[in-house]
């Protein structure tokens, strides 16, 4: 059998010893990254997943999150979450408690978590609010809603947002999507993915941490891997599947993200961003890929006593 392990992307250290600890009790490589993203997800620092994400456009915070098994490729995510703190979560219940279909979205995904007993809580906290009212400050509009009249009003509304949809750039500081893979001593494996998304993106838009194949990809034949960063490039490359169809060929994990990321790289697109992939086998080797040096992922075995830092290949 082989060596628990769990791997994550940059931020996840905050969760990856309470997912380690899962895997040494005996537990499942889905009990491991569902509690390991918690972690993440309740990071009040942490402004790109989970409480204190930064907001849409509307300044109304929309998360998404996915789960994946290797053995039998079931997936469950949920994408333009609101008011459900862990949507990590939520994606779980729709794997098992919804075997009929895959992902809920938006005002069915929140039915579906009121339905489940999920607890709501207020994702805004004062200071990604703030950080959300500084750009639209710098953004020389008014973007807050459609409050004045009738169609001219809307027509602004529109203008504005995808003005400052246009020029999206991170704050400073650690940023992106949280990946976190699991294989416990069973040999399953789970990839997990949750994000609240670009900030101040198009109310209403899902990235790719939601969608099978582009963020989130397991098969436990060659392995699993996710992605963060740009999820409308990894979207249309189909690249967290490509990472792991690239492992069933016979390619060491940091070259498989490498190609991968490369395919997608060579992609127009006029909002590029950096893309990042991260990547585990089932025989417990491991590696990532980014578009700038000194990107790091993490690593925890049954032998850590903490989280160790791994440097990514560069694209």
């Amino acid at each position: 059998m082989p060596e628990a392990v769990i791997i994550g992307s940059e931020r996840s250290e905050v969760g990856l010893p309470t997912g380690m600890e899962v895997l040494r009790r005996g537990g499942s490589a889905l009990d491991a990254v569902e509690a390991a993203m918690r972690c993440c997800e309740d990071n009040l620092t942490d402004h790109y997943v989970g409480t204190g994400g930064l907001p849409n456009a509307q300044g109304v915070v929309e998360l998404d999150a996915s789960v994946m098994l290797g053995s039998s490729r079931r997936f469950g995510s949920v994408g333009a979450l609101r008011g459900y703190p862990n949507p990590i979560s939520v994606a779980r219940a729709v794997l098992e408690k919804l075997p009929q279909h895959c992902m809920l979205v938006g005002e069915g995904a929140a039915l579906f978590a009121r339905e489940n007993g999920f607890s709501t809580a207020e994702l805004l906290t004062e200071e990604s609010r703030a950080l959300w009212r500084e750009q639209l400050r710098a953004s020389g509009e008014s973007v807050e809603g459609e409050n004045t009249a009738a169609l001219d009003g809307d027509r602004r509304y529109r203008s504005a947002a995808l003005d400052l949809i246009r020029r999206l750039a991170p704050h400073e500081g650690p940023w992106g999507t949280i990946n976190i893979i699991a294989l416990d001593a069973l040999g399953e494996m789970c990839v997990g993915v949750s994000t609240s998304g670009y900030p101040y993106k198009y109310p209403g838009r899902v990235g790719d941490s939601a969608v099978p194949g582009a963020g989130n990809w397991c098969d436990l034949r060659a392995g699993g891997a996710a992605c963060t960063g740009r999820g409308e490039l990894s979207m249309r490359g189909g690249t967290a599947r490509s990472v792991v169809e690239l492992l069933a060929l016979g390619r060491e994990p940091s070259e498989a993200c490498r190609s991968a990321l490369a395919e997608a790289d060579a992609l127009p697109d006029d909002f590029r961003a950096e893309l990042r992939a991260l990547a585990l086998t089932p025989d417990g080797r491991h590696g990532g890929a980014a578009g700038q040096q000194g990107s790091t992922y993490a690593v925890m075995t049954e032998r850590s006593t903490q989280p160790e830092l791994h440097p990514r290949s560069v694209l």
